[in-house]
């Protein structure tokens, strides 16, 4: 190196992305029109830039919803498997505690399959399978 070392002080002026061609055009043709004393027309615009999708009859899926006559409700366990989970439990002797903390769930879940108001899980009936030792699912 042959001298010393110098720095750039200029500062750096980061602005905002001038307006686009179009966006001045629009803002020209108002100004003009305020000038020349002209009415202007303003227009709302509904939605505009929403994520919405925009449909030409708002009421109508909802009047398909309430004329649905079908009962939906959610498969449940089983008494077939909530009997043969209680009883692969009480023949290891398990509490329903000790038999979640063995497959890693809540004991909430197990009082749920043993009294019937789950949800069928196929992985948590596996673990079960496992943990108690005897085929849950399929015939016996």
């Amino acid at each position: 190196m042959s001298g010393p070392i110098q720095q750039d002080w200029e500062p750096v002026i980061i602005r905002k992305k001038a307006p686009t061609a179009a966006a001045k055009r629009d803002e020209k043709a108002v100004n003009e029109a305020r000038r020349a004393g002209g009415p202007i027309e303003t227009i709302k615009k509904y939605n505009a830039g929403a994520n919405k999708a925009s449909t030409s009859t708002p009421g109508l899926n909802t009047r398909k919803l309430d004329e649905e006559t079908d009962v939906l409700a959610h498969e449940k366990v089983s008494s077939d498997l909530k009997k043969a989970i209680i009883q692969a439990r009480v023949e290891k002797k398990l509490t329903q505690s000790q038999l979640a903390q063995l497959i890693n769930e809540k004991p909430h879940i197990v009082q749920e399959y043993e009294s019937g108001k789950a949800i069928p899980n196929q992985q948590i009936i596996s673990k079960l399978e496992r943990v108690l030792g005897t085929k849950l699912r399929g015939k016996k």
